[in-house]
C-alpha cells in the first residue's frame, strides 16, 4: 500500500470516529458530505470576462426568455411609416395622371387617406403639391382670394395639350428645329399614343424609329405625304431583276473612261496597302524629380556612339 492510501485510510478513519459521536441519520449525512466536499475537485474560478460581463448587467439566460424582452440588437430601428410628403406626393402625382378631369384638394387627400390628419399638417402637403412642377393648380374664378382649401389641381405633363392625333401633329409643326419628340415624353400626357402614331406613319405624316427589339416606337418626326410617291409594282420586280457589277469592276471602268470615281471602295485601298507594324515608342516620365544628380555623368546615353 502506498502513502498517499494510508494517509487516505487514516482521514475517512478520523471522519468516521468524528461522525459517531453524532446521533441518527444526522451524523451520517454530516459525514458523507463532508467526505465528499473533501474528494470533490474544486469547482473551477469564475475567470474575468464572465466577472465583467456580470458587472455590466448583461441580461442572463432566464432574461432572456422573459416575454417583451426578445430585442434583436442587430436590425435597425423603424424610422418611417412610409406616408412621407415625398412618397405621397409620388403617389399623387400618379394618380393625378390617370383622371381627365381636375381634382380637389380633398379628392388627392381622400385617395391618399390623410383627411384625417390635421389642418396644419394638410395645409403643408397642399402647398407642395402647388409647387411640384408635375402638378397644375388651376385657381377658382369665382374667388377673389384664394386660400389653401380653394382651386383644383391636374397633372402637367411633360408635352402638355397633346392627347390626339391632330394635336400631335400641331405640336409637330409648331417646333422650330429638326429634333424628334420622345414617346417616352408623349406617354407622360397621352399614355396610350402608340396606336395612333403607327396610323400616322401608315398616312406618311410622321416618320418613326422603332426598337430592334420588339418594334415599339422611340422617337418621332413630321413627314409630309406629298413628297411620298409610290412605286409601280412592273418597276419594282424589273429593279430586283438587275443585276449590279462588282464596286472594283465599277471603278475600273469609270478609270478606263477617263472619269474618277465619286464612290471608290475604300475598303479596296485597304487591302492595297501593305501593312506597316508600328513599334511602340515608350513614353518618357515626365515631372518627375531627378534624385541622383551627383551620378548624371554615368547615367547619360551613349549608345549613338557605337559603330
Amino acid at each position: 500500500m502506498s502513502r498517499l492510501d494510508r494517509e487516505a485510510d487514516a482521514f475517512r478513519a478520523s471522519m468516521a470516529a468524528a461522525a459517531s459521536k453524532l446521533t441518527g441519520t444526522t451524523g451520517t449525512s454530516a459525514m458523507s458530505s463532508a467526505v465528499k466536499r473533501n474528494l470533490a475537485p474544486p469547482s473551477p474560478s469564475p475567470s474575468v470576462g464572465s466577472t465583467t460581463s456580470a458587472a455590466v448587467g448583461t441580461p442572463s439566460r432566464r432574461d432572456r426568455e422573459l416575454p417583451g424582452t426578445n430585442i434583436v440588437y442587430s436590425q435597425p430601428a423603424v424610422t418611417g411609416t412610409g406616408d412621407s410628403v415625398i412618397s405621397q406626393m409620388a403617389y399623387a402625382v400618379t394618380w393625378l395622371r390617370g383622371k381627365d378631369e381636375p381634382q380637389t384638394y380633398h379628392d388627392v387627400l381622400s385617395y391618399l387617406s390623410a383627411t384625417g390628419r390635421s389642418d396644419s399638417e394638410q395645409e403643408f402637403f397642399v402647398e407642395q403639391m402647388r409647387r411640384h412642377p408635375q402638378i397644375q393648380w388651376i385657381p377658382d374664378p369665382n374667388l377673389s382670394e384664394q386660400t389653401w382649401k380653394t382651386g383644383t389641381y391636374i397633372h402637367r405633363p411633360t408635352i402638355p395639350n397633346v392627347r390626339n392625333k391632330t394635336q400631335l401633329i400641331a405640336y409637330l409643326q409648331k417646333k422650330t428645329d429638326a429634333s424628334g419628340v420622345s414617346v417616352k415624353d408623349l406617354k407622360d400626357g397621352w399614355p396610350d399614343c402608340e396606336p395612333a402614331i403607327t396610323e400616322l406613319e401608315r398616312e406618311h405624316k410622321v416618320l418613326v424609329i422603332r426598337a430592334k427589339k420588339d418594334g415599339a416606337a422611340r422617337m418621332v418626326w413630321l413627314d409630309d405625304p406629298s413628297l411620298f410617291h409610290e412605286v409601280e409594282p412592273d418597276l419594282v420586280r424589273a429593279w430586283s431583276r438587275v443585276e449590279l457589277p462588282a464596286l472594283d469592276v465599277i471603278a475600273q471602268k469609270l478609270i478606263q473612261a477617263g472619269q474618277k470615281p465619286a464612290s471608290e471602295d475604300p475598303r479596296l485601298k485597304a487591302e492595297k496597302m501593305p501593312k506597316v507594324e508600328k513599334k511602340k515608342k515608350r513614353a518618357a516620365r515626365k515631372g518627375t524629380k531627378s534624385t541622383n544628380t551627383h551620378m548624371e555623368h554615368l547615367l547619360k546615353d551613349y549608345s549613338h556612339m557605337k559603330r
